[in-house]
């Protein structure tokens, strides 16, 4: 890594939207039980930023998480999120009452370059991607 290069020790939100910008994305501000996120979609599916933790003293998020809910129809097939996250390491899948949630924290506690976070957003698109592919092949084991 070069020694001359910038570490982010936190973020603000209007920082991630300029992240997620600069990779092509449209992002709009909502708010949520007070909170203040982002919108966005990938993959014509839309997705959310949600804040963190802050900084101590400060208003810097220390990680935030993006998040991908989609409303179920019906009952989802047995096995079908422990199958994705036994294997994915990054995105984890949750069945959340009426939605499949996949989630991706982002940290940026204790310093990252703008590289890692371009990096982040990129790691985000590609399990979008494998997300809905996942979705449209899937099929419960028989047994």
């Amino acid at each position: 890594m070069s020694e001359n290069q910038d570490i982010i020790e936190d973020i603000e939100l209007d920082g991630v939207a300029a992240l997620l910008q600069e990779a092509g994305y449209r992002t709009n501000d909502s708010e949520q039980n007070g909170t203040r996120q982002l919108l966005s979609a990938s993959q014509g599916i839309g997705f959310a930023v949600r804040p963190g933790n802050t900084r101590e003293g400060g208003t810097g998020l220390l990680d935030f998480t993006l998040s991908c809910a989609l409303r179920i129809d019906g009952e989802l097939p047995e096995g079908m999120v422990t199958a994705w996250n036994r294997g994915k390491r990054f995105g984890r899948l949750s069945d959340q009452g009426d939605f499949l949630v996949l989630e991706m924290d982002v940290l940026v506690a204790g310093g990252v370059s703008q590289g890692y976070l371009r990096t982040a957003v990129e790691l985000w698109d590609r399990l979008m991607r494998e997300f809905l592919l996942f979705l449209r092949n899937y099929t419960a084991p028989t047994g």
